[in-house]
């Protein structure tokens, strides 16, 4: 008689394999998970930036006039910077708007005199208005030709009034009818804060901001024609003969016009056009100082758009980030690696822009870095936006399964 257990012995037989299979399958899926999961049982490398790196210098402060507006304008840079910027008459300045109108009418081109006008009686007795008055004016007579070649030379060189006057009643018929152009074509530029009251600037009336000086000047000197005649030290008229120009150091120290101005309530004014080399081409900025008061006006404001115009010049800062220079880090726990340039970048900027503004944008890592690979970008926002890659200097790896089960 067979013992009651021994029908279970071939079950019993086989529960050791199934044991050891079920062991194997639950150590290769856990393999399999934990394998999966490997790069996520660390943390992503740690990104360190040194502040020291990117402290670039100042650029120096500009010269700005102690009193009175005045402006900055690079337009080649699109600089564009105000001081005191508030509404104040303009004097002579006045005679630039002036300039401008009689060109969009009758427009010259170089080699070129114009249609000419008969001088009059009354013409006459103008001059000798703005002569008692000590408005700037040259002398003329009766029956002379004056044509607007003429015209622009006496009133742009010499700031003469009365050819101001005459220019005026040729292209529109009266100075009152010529002063409204002046105040349509103002609001086409767009000039809210500049008012025309007549042709010279002799009237306080006539008013502007140093901006709107700037950016009209920028227009008038597109002009072939405005830009040789407000390079000229002297002009010889028909009548009046040789006169000399009142925009302070034209020819001299870079600089090529535009046009000063002066009145008692007005001060000294001054919008001065000055080359500069900005390490590629030849460029032009616009100095533009109102109101400055002292000695015969003209001189102060003469001295302070050189001075204006001049530190500009040598306020501009270029800055090199040099080859193999590093940024900052990447680590994984004791282990790190620099980043930096592997090759040299140059950026430059002006006193307009205020600090240099830069800004680090750095990629994620969970697996090795290996030297030479982008980690980043350095973003610099100067006269030109400039976008400089970021090369890992070394290589570094993540920590081991070991290291990171420790």
């Amino acid at each position: 008689m067979l013992r009651p257990f021994s029908a279970r012995r071939p079950a019993l037989r086989g529960l050791f394999p199934r044991l050891v299979g079920m062991v194997l399958g639950v150590i290769i899926a856990t393999a399999l998970i934990v394998g999966s999961q490997l790069p996520l049982l660390h943390e992503p490398a740690m990104v360190h930036v040194n502040p020291s790196a990117l402290s670039l210098p100042l650029a120096p402060a500009l010269a700005w006039p102690s009193a009175g507006p005045a402006a900055l304008y690079v337009p080649s840079l699109g600089v564009l910077l105000t001081h005191d910027d508030h509404v104040v008459p303009i004097a002579s300045l006045t005679k630039m708007m002036t300039a401008y109108v009689a060109l969009l009418d009758a427009p010259l081109g170089l080699n070129q005199v114009g249609p000419c006008y008969a001088v009059t009686s009354a013409d006459v007795a103008t001059y000798q208005e703005m002569k008692i008055l000590n408005e700037s004016s040259v002398v003329v007579v009766a029956g002379e030709q004056l044509c607007e070649l003429d015209l622009l030379n006496g009133l742009l060189v010499h700031s003469a009034g009365n050819y101001a006057v005459m220019l005026a009643t040729m292209i529109a018929g009266s100075p009152s009818a010529f002063v409204e152009r002046m105040n349509a074509e103002g609001a086409v530029l767009g000039f809210a804060h500049t008012h025309y009251d007549d042709v010279t600037g002799f009237s306080s009336a006539s008013v502007s901001t140093a901006r709107d000086q700037a950016v009209l000047a920028t227009i008038l000197m597109k002009s072939a024609l405005v830009r040789s005649i407000v390079l000229q030290q002297s002009v010889t008229l028909p009548v009046a003969g040789t006169v000399g120009s009142f925009t302070p150091y034209v020819g001299f120290d870079n600089v090529i016009g535009v046009k000063s101005g002066r009145t008692a309530a007005a001060g000294g004014c001054d919008v001065m056009a000055v080359t500069f080399y900005d390490g590629s081409t030849t460029s032009v900025l616009y100095a533009v100082v109102l109101d400055q008061r002292g000695g015969d006006l003209l001189g102060p404001a003469g001295v302070a758009a050189l001075a204006l115009a001049n530190s500009a010049v040598a306020s501009r800062v270029h800055y090199t980030f040099v080859k193999g220079s590093v940024v900052g880090t990447y680590s994984w726990g004791g282990q790190r690696v620099t980043y930096g340039f592997t090759q040299q970048h140059d950026v430059s900027w002006w006193p307009a822009e205020g600090t240099l503004r830069v800004k680090v944008k750095m990629l994620r890592f969970t697996s090795s870095i290996r030297r030479g690979e982008i980690v980043g970008h350095l973003i610099v926002y100067g006269e030109q936006h400039h976008v400089f890659i970021l090369r890992a200097l070394g290589n570094l790896s993540p920590p081991s399964l070991l290291e990171r089960l420790r």
